[in-house]
C-alpha cells in the first residue's frame, strides 16, 4: 500500500459521502495503491450508518468506529494504527481541508521531508472566537517547542509511515504532531493549503479547548527537553530554593550568636525552613524522574536516540 489517507470524524453524516468523493477523485489521478481510513469517533447521528454504505460500495475504505467519544487525538491514533500506507495523510472529516492539496503535500515530502504540515493561509473561519486563539496559540507552542509553524491546529498533514507509528498521541496531542516528530529526528515542512467554509453540520472546535492545549504544551515541552533528564529541571529548581534557605538560615544564626537577637519569633526563619524543605522535596523529584525515566526506557526498550543513515563499508563474501 502506497497511501493512505486517515479521516477522523465525529457527527458528520452531511459532510462524509461527499468528502470521501472528493478524495477518491483526487487519489485515482495519482496513479498510487491506496486506502482511505475513516474513524467514526462515536457519532451519535447517522455518520456509522454512510461509512457502512460506502464502504460496502468501494473497496478501497476501511471504516473504524470506536466504542465510544475519545476525542479527536484518539481518533487520530486508531487511523494511524491501521493505516498501511508508505505515505499517510491525515486530514478532518468537516470538508473544510481540500482533497485536492494532496498531491502539493506529496511532491513536498518527496523533497526529502519526512513530515509537510498545512497552513491554512486564507482561513474562513470567525475571527475572535477562532482565529485569533489559534494564532496566539500558534506563536505560543512555536517559541516553546522551537518548531516555527504557522498552523498547528491545521489537520492536512503528510507523513511519512516511520514516523505515524512511532507516535504516541494522548490528550489532545494530535496539534503538537509535528513538535513529537522533530523530537524523533523528523524534517518538518510547512505547505499553504486551502481552507474551505464549513457547509454542513456544527464545528466541534470553540475557545474551551484553550486550556487543554496549555496543559498539554508544557506536557509535549518536558517530553522533548528533559524527558531522559528530569533532574536537569528539579534538581536547579530544589538547589535554588535550598541555597537560599541556607543562606537566610546562616545570616539568623549570626544574629542569634553574634547581636544575640532574638529569631524565634520572625518570619524570616520561617521562610528558611521552608526553602530548605522545598529545597530538599525537589531534588528528590528530580531523582524519582530519572528512575521513571530509567525504568521507562529499559521497559520498552526505547532508544533514547533515532538513526537516520548508516554508512559504511561492505565486505566481500
Amino acid at each position: 500500500m502506497e497511501l493512505s489517507v486517515v479521516v477522523p470524524v465525529y457527527n458528520e453524516e452531511e459532510n462524509v459521502e461527499p468528502l470521501i468523493g472528493e478524495i477518491n477523485g483526487v487519489l485515482r489521478h495519482l496513479g498510487k495503491r491506496y486506502e482511505i481510513v475513516v474513524v467514526d469517533d462515536g457519532s451519535e447521528d447517522q455518520t456509522f450508518a454512510v461509512l457502512s454504505k460506502l464502504q460496502r460500495e468501494q473497496p478501497t475504505m476501511k471504516v473504524v468506529r470506536l466504542k465510544r467519544n475519545f476525542g479527536q487525538t484518539a481518533a487520530v491514533a486508531a487511523g494511524l494504527t491501521y493505516a498501511r500506507g508508505e505515505i499517510v495523510i491525515l486530514m478532518d472529516g468537516d470538508g473544510q481541508n481540500d482533497p485536492a492539496d494532496i498531491p502539493a503535500l506529496l511532491a513536498k515530502l518527496a523533497e526529502g521531508n519526512d513530515l509537510v504540515a498545512g497552513w491554512r493561509f486564507n482561513r474562513r473561519d470567525p475571527f475572535f472566537n477562532r482565529r485569533l486563539p489559534s494564532m496566539i496559540a500558534n506563536r505560543l507552542i512555536s517559541w516553546t517547542t522551537r518548531v516555527k509553524l504557522h498552523d498547528y491546529g491545521c489537520t492536512l498533514k503528510a507523513m511519512r509511515k516511520e514516523i505515524a507509528k512511532n507516535l504516541k498521541l494522548y490528550g489532545e496531542m494530535h496539534r503538537f504532531i509535528p513538535a513529537i516528530a522533530f523530537e524523533r529526528g523528523a524534517r518538518i515542512a510547512e505547505l499553504k493549503v486551502n481552507h474551505r467554509p464549513r457547509l454542513r453540520g456544527q464545528s466541534k472546535y470553540g475557545i474551551t479547548r484553550t486550556l487543554p492545549v496549555v496543559l498539554d504544551l508544557l506536557t509535549v515541552k518536558f517530553m522533548i527537553s528533559y524527558s531522559t533528564r528530569p533532574s536537569h529541571v528539579f534538581g536547579p529548581i530544589g538547589i535554588l530554593s535550598g541555597m537560599g534557605g541556607f543562606l537566610i538560615a546562616i545570616y539568623l544564626t549570626i544574629q542569634k550568636w553574634v547581636y544575640d537577637l532574638e529569631i524565634g519569633g520572625r518570619p524570616l526563619l520561617l521562610l528558611a525552613i521552608l526553602l530548605i524543605f522545598i529545597g530538599f522535596q525537589f531534588v528528590t523529584m528530580g531523582l524519582l524522574g530519572e528512575m521513571l525515566a530509567r525504568t521507562y526506557h529499559e521497559s520498552q526498550d526505547r532508544p533514547v536516540f533515532v538513526v537516520g543513515e548508516i554508512l559504511e563499508e561492505r565486505k566481500n563474501v
